[in-house]
């Protein structure tokens, strides 16, 4: 199965992503992927038809039960075309590889002990606005994982391909992925539906077997419908950050409101961290100049972080919080908490304690 790469990742990036990774060290990393087909899911609350599509980044070697992380895009062209309309992308067009745009973050995770799957959503950002429809998207794949490792079945069971030699991989995260300990994050409208998929009024729509323990909205968007009702996005009871960027284009760091969503009625830790410099697009590859249809959106000409140096401060925010959430290492509090800093980057850093 051929895999359309949005980005190049080798072995010595991965491991060179951030000097101060927290333990263990970086191990090597496979790449693996899943394309149940651009129909494949009709969400039940909408009728929205989207694909069932992912790039899998994990742990050559698994061995226990790993945590799963799922990341979701945000709205971007939805077809390799600028005019193409609807969905599936019509004929003499492709579905754009947003997907791909965080490989990097993904081997990085991958080669620190994660499960790491890259969903595309490119049939809800052709057709649909709705922040429901990426929610329960999440929790779609998120049944579909649960089902294949618990009892090796379900539409992924033998659907999963080696992106090396194309063979059929599924059966080995049979038994070896831990469902009770899954991240999400999600990028600009990925953000509020990560936010969404996770919040108190929505929690119950996760897959049975399936408990998130920590989300991390990047660059999110943040308005509530109607004007002053948070409770769609709203989460007191599962941990998260939010990363936005000073010079963001696109949403400013209007997603620095969820944290003060909280404000006296938190029971979990919250954190949150501003690159000063950053702009919105350069944390997807495929959304960063030179790629097809890529955009700098900075509001900050001449003084923006380089595309690089914006990746490897969230690859070490990313690898701190995931590694503290999902498994309980500690040695990433102090990029957490601001007292070491993010490579390349000149941050605002702020974390809430319970019952702030």
């Amino acid at each position: 199965m051929a895999l359309v790469a949005g980005a190049q990742v080798t072995s010595t990036q991965v491991a060179s992503a951030w000097s101060g990774a927290p333990a263990p060290r970086p191990g090597p990393v496979a790449v693996a992927g899943y394309d149940l087909g651009d129909t494949a899911f009709t969400d039940p609350g909408t009728g929205t038809v989207s694909e069932l599509r992912a790039v899998v980044h994990h742990p050559r070697h698994l061995t226990g039960r790993v945590p799963l992380v799922v990341m979701a895009h945000g709205s971007w062209w939805g077809c390799d075309s600028r005019d193409a309309v609807g969905w599936p992308c019509p004929a003499g067009t492709r579905p754009y590889p947003s997907h791909r745009g965080y490989d990097y973050l993904g081997a990085a995770l991958a080669a620190r002990g994660f499960v790491v799957v890259s969903i595309g959503a490119n049939g809800i950002n052709q057709t649909s606005f709705d922040y429901g429809d990426r929610a329960r998207l999440v929790n779609e794949h998120l049944r579909l994982w649960q089902l294949l490792v618990d009892s090796g079945t379900g539409p992924l069971a033998g659907r999963i391909f080696d992106a090396g030699d194309g063979r059929a991989v599924a059966s080995r995260f049979t038994g070896r992925v831990d469902m009770t300990r899954v991240g999400t994050l999600g990028h600009s409208r990925g953000g509020k539906g990560v936010m969404w998929q996770a919040s108190d009024k929505h929690r119950g729509d996760w897959p049975p077997g399936v408990r998130v323990r920590a989300v991390l909205g990047l660059a999110p968007v943040k308005f509530d419908v109607p004007e002053g009702d948070h409770s769609d996005t709203l989460i007191t009871t599962v941990p998260f950050a939010v990363v936005t960027s000073g010079c963001d284009g696109a949403v400013r760091e209007g997603g620095q409101e969820y944290l003060d969503d909280l404000r006296g009625r938190n029971t979990v830790t919250d954190y949150s961290v501003s690159l000063r410099d950053g702009n919105h697009n350069s944390y997807n590859t495929a959304w960063t100049p030179p790629f097809l249809f890529g955009e700098d959106d900075s509001t900050c000409p001449g003084r923006q972080l380089a595309p690089g140096r914006q990746r490897e401060a969230l690859t070490a925010y990313a690898i701190a919080f995931y590694r503290h959430q999902l498994h309980g290492d500690p040695s990433g509090l102090p990029v957490l908490t601001g007292r070491r800093p993010l490579p390349g980057a000149v941050a605002a850093v702020r974390v809430a304690p319970p019952g702030r």
